[in-house]
């Protein structure tokens, strides 16, 4: 499953599916671990209690109640709850986890849980209460007490009882046996779902800004040779390579960017005009913000691939404890721990904030009068002074930044011991993947603020000026946003750009 997919699930445009090779492997799963409880083996959250209460052993009779308690007991989320795209993204971790076939999960419950979530039964699942380890329980206890009739969901738009919705479904309750509880909650399906959503949109964010900064360069009168192929083939970073071509390509043929040679001309011409006395007002270098994109954006770049590949490779793994493994044995371990996700999504904040930063400078350079290259200060377009122009805008898109800053602080290394110093060193993922989602919803606001000004930049310099590329995203924006002749309320104007910017983007 790539990324890709699970965000069509998880958007309610495609379903989730058991392929025949994976109902079989399910199916001998759950073979293997009757043989093992018909063997009256010792088995962790099968015949003992959970956590420091393994040494508790329980009952063959007592597995249904062991199973419906760790349900209930561990359903103790709290705030408000994460949206239905969220869940199903949880969901459907979670079945493609199971359909693995080393959970030891019955094909008929497994089946429920597919249906359930295809019927658009969506558990209502708090946001806060996984420290990460063993995987996302609590979380997870939610989206699985939905499943035995207990608990809220919504279904058909409106929030109801699980009974209710199950019956109107027609998806029968689950009758949970031998180890199916703890299959059902103990991984990182939480985190995960939340995290592929995290680099969903760090992607189109990434592209969002290279559009941003493009659209930049040409209100700003740029430099077009900061972004010349040869200069970055010699530090081939690839995200830098790929950036520099991006921003090439959006220029190309615009009448705004200048050259360096055309810069030195019309530096030697004021020079031999002012009998040899420098001019003060042409630079033969554009600000870090402007000339830097490449460089700055590389890292960001590499840091959502890097997130990328951890996510997917979380997303596509048995995340469970214990293992049933197909040679009979039964695996005891941490596949439930979510380090690696934790830290992934602490690595894709920080290049959120960077992207926030990059984009509130780019604010800052346009609607400075000593920065904007000749434009009037904050773009007003007339009576600066009784009108303040965009400067309102630019409070928004620091303060935005500010609090994506004070965000990048790891989450992953939190650690709190937990139950008993069982779970002495837990991940705090969901808390990482919660925060970048935060972050990305700040950046999109930041952009939102930038592409405003930056097309209020272009109807002064005239949009007839622009490349083919650029023109496009400034017709985007101008769809969503009247140019601003006096000064206006600009919260909707805000909104209605932030909701585009997956279209802006390359």
């Amino acid at each position: 499953m790539k990324i890709e997919d699970l965000i069509t699930i998880a958007e309610g445009r495609a379903k989730l599916a058991l392929s025949a090779d994976s109902q079989k492997r399910v199916a001998k799963s759950r073979k293997i671990l009757e043989e093992h409880i018909g063997k009256e083996k010792i088995i962790y959250g099968v015949t003992t209690g959970f956590g420091p209460l393994c040494l508790n052993i329980v009952s063959n009779h007592s597995a249904e109640r062991l199973q419906r308690n760790l349900i209930r007991s561990h359903s103790s989320g709290a705030g408000n709850p994460f949206s239905e795209t969220e869940v199903r993204a949880m969901m459907s971790i979670t079945a493609n986890s199971l359909a693995r076939g080393f959970s030891g999960i019955k094909l008929e419950t497994l089946t429920s849980f597919i249906k359930s979530a295809n019927a658009g039964i969506t558990p209502v699942v708090p946001q806060l209460g996984s420290v990460g380890a063993s995987g996302d329980l609590n979380p997870l206890s939610h989206i699985a007490l939905a499943l035995i009739g207990e608990g809220r969901v919504t279904y058909n738009g409106k929030v109801m009882d699980s009974a209710e919705a199950l019956a109107a479904a027609d998806v029968d309750k689950v009758q949970l046996s031998y180890k199916e509880g703890l299959a059902l909650i103990n991984s990182t399906a939480a985190m995960t779902g939340l995290a592929a959503l995290a680099v969903h949109r760090a992607e189109l964010m990434l592209n969002a800004t290279v559009a941003a900064s493009a659209l930049a360069v040409e209100a700003l009168v740029g430099i077009s040779d900061a972004f010349d192929d040869r200069l970055h083939r010699l530090r081939p970073h690839q995200g830098q390579i790929v950036v520099a071509r991006q921003i090439a390509s959006l220029l190309r043929g615009s009448k705004l960017v200048v050259t360096y040679s055309e810069v030195e001309r019309k530096i030697q011409k004021t020079i031999n005009m002012a009998n040899d006395i420098s001019p003060t007002d042409i630079s033969v270098q554009d600000s870090y913000s402007l000339r830097c994109v490449p460089q700055v954006l590389a890292g960001v770049y590499d840091i959502i691939k890097y997130a990328r590949n951890v996510v997917e490779t979380e997303m596509n793994s048995v995340l469970d404890n214990p293992i049933v493994d197909a040679s009979g044995d039964m695996l005891h371990g941490g596949n439930f721990h979510g380090q690696p996700v934790a830290m992934a999504m602490d690595f894709l904040a920080i290049a959120v904030a960077e992207m926030g930063i990059l984009s509130e400078r780019q604010t800052a350079l346009v609607l400075n009068q000593h920065t904007n290259n000749g434009l009037p200060p904050f773009l007003n377009k007339d009576k600066a002074g009784l009108n303040s122009g965009l400067m309102g805008m630019q409070y928004l898109a620091t303060s935005c930044a500010a609090e994506n800053r004070s965000m990048c602080f790891p989450v992953s290394v939190e650690s709190i011991p937990t139950n008993a110093y069982n779970q002495d060193i837990v991940s705090m993922g969901t808390i990482a993947a919660r925060k970048a989602l935060n972050m990305l919803s700040n950046l999109e606001k930041i952009l939102a603020v930038e592409l405003i000004c930056m097309a209020q930049a272009v109807d002064l310099r005239g949009p007839e000026k622009l490349a083919p590329g650029t023109r496009q995203i400034y017709r985007k924006i101008r769809l969503a946003t009247k140019p601003v002749n006096e000064d206006r309320p600009m919260h909707q104007d805000i909104e209605n750009v932030a909701q585009i910017l997956d279209k802006i983007a390359m």
